[in-house]
């Protein structure tokens, strides 16, 4: 556990850092849609993304509440977390289920930050969140799997050195069970572009570097398996939870962020003789707002906990997130509301990061799948799908 203490410390350290990332630096990447390779590489130098990586390796060996505070904090500060997230949890795969020599070979230079595994190549366009349903395949040739597929909403693979790669190497009528049949990859995709992988932006409505990406004939060394062939849909379901827990975390800083943003200005916004702050109209939306993002961040310490105690956390970890994207959207709406038609001005960050947070009831999984988890595995109803 990581105590009180540590905890503030490591907080107050996030925050200074954020400190030279003003609103101006992301108004400015976010007309470009460029990448923050500034902000990524002062959070890796600062050793944040190596949050989760034992000390063995090379890594910080924080607990998942530290690193829940750490992308939490990123947020409220009003920068963004979601270029680099994924360098905190995605080796979560490699770690667990890795061979030795896998985890001697990768995790040291992710955790020096001199090796980014920030890729997470599992969604289709024709399956979506159906992971079962993939089509992407790795069939075995010698020492090596030939890959033939297509991921999509790849985010990061521009700015990864590694992909996190779930294919199918049994054909799913062949496979033992329901799950059986996927596995994990660890791709290169420094010794693999041009060679068989082809990434192709994708434009959205928020900078926020995802991709779709193309393998066609690409080799991969038997060696780069994670773990055991056919098992890969099991190995991924536990980072899959710490994902959303982190993810959860960010959306707690935003909507503390919409809040603190709410507040300052109703308070000094002067219309008709008064502050706009002393209108019910405008204060209740804001309080409703506060009481829904401290009920929020409830659950997400709750996932927490449970995740770094080793305990099943699926239901909490998908609550969390639910309960965090819908709080954290609602105070977006809020604030926009409450600064009228400045809640639509660049300079103001906020029509920024109302685009930002959005995304998160929407990925990494629909608001509609976390409540069919919860209605089948919680409360015992028919599967509904």
């Amino acid at each position: 556990m990581t105590d009180a203490a540590e905890l503030a410390a490591i907080r107050e350290s996030v925050r200074a850092l954020c400190k030279d990332f003003p609103g101006e630096y992301w108004r400015a990447l976010d007309r470009e849609r460029a990448y923050p390779d500034k902000f990524v590489a002062a959070l890796t130098q600062a050793g944040f993304l190596a949050a989760l990586i034992p000390e063995e390796y090379g890594g910080s060996g924080l607990t998942m509440t530290a690193a829940a505070a750490i992308m939490e904090e990123i947020q409220a500060a009003g920068c963004n977390g979601a270029p680099c997230h994924a360098q905190m949890y995605t080796m979560g795969t490699v770690l667990r289920h890795g061979s030795p020599a896998q985890k001697a070979r990768y995790l040291p230079g992710i955790a020096r930050g001199e090796l980014r595994l920030q890729a997470f190549g599992v969604t289709e366009p024709t399956s979506g969140t159906d992971t079962l349903s993939l089509r992407t395949t790795a069939v075995r040739d010698g020492d090596h799997y030939i890959v033939n597929g297509q991921k999509i909403w790849t985010s990061r693979a521009e700015h990864s050195d590694l992909m996190l790669l779930l294919a199918r190497t049994t054909p799913r009528d062949q496979a033992n069970s329901r799950t059986g049949g996927l596995s994990v990859f660890l791709v290169d995709m420094r010794e693999v572009k041009g060679k068989g992988l082809t990434i192709r932006p994708i434009r959205t409505m928020m900078n926020h570097a995802t991709t779709e990406v193309f393998f066609e004939n690409m080799r991969v060394p038997a060696e780069n398996l994670i773990g055991e062939d056919g098992m890969g849909f099991r190995y991924i379901l536990s980072g899959m939870n710490a994902e959303r827990i982190l993810i959860a975390a960010e959306c707690i800083g935003d909507a503390k962020w919409f809040i603190e943003k709410a507040v300052a200005y109703a308070g000094e916004r002067v219309v008709f003789g008064r502050p706009i702050g002393q209108n019910q109209g405008v204060q209740f939306p804001i309080a409703r707002s506060y009481i829904n993002m401290r009920a929020a961040e409830l659950m997400v310490r709750e996932a927490a906990s449970l995740y770094e105690a080793g305990k099943d956390c699926g239901a909490e970890a998908n609550m969390a997130k639910h309960l965090a994207a819908e709080a954290s959207w609602a105070a977006a709406d809020m604030c926009v509301q409450t600064h009228g038609g400045f809640g639509f001005a660049e300079e103001f960050d906020i029509e920024r990061k109302f685009r930002e947070t959005r995304l998160y009831t929407v990925a990494p999984i629909s608001t509609n799948l976390v409540l069919s988890y919860i209605a089948e595995h919680v409360l015992g109803l028919p599967r509904s799908y």
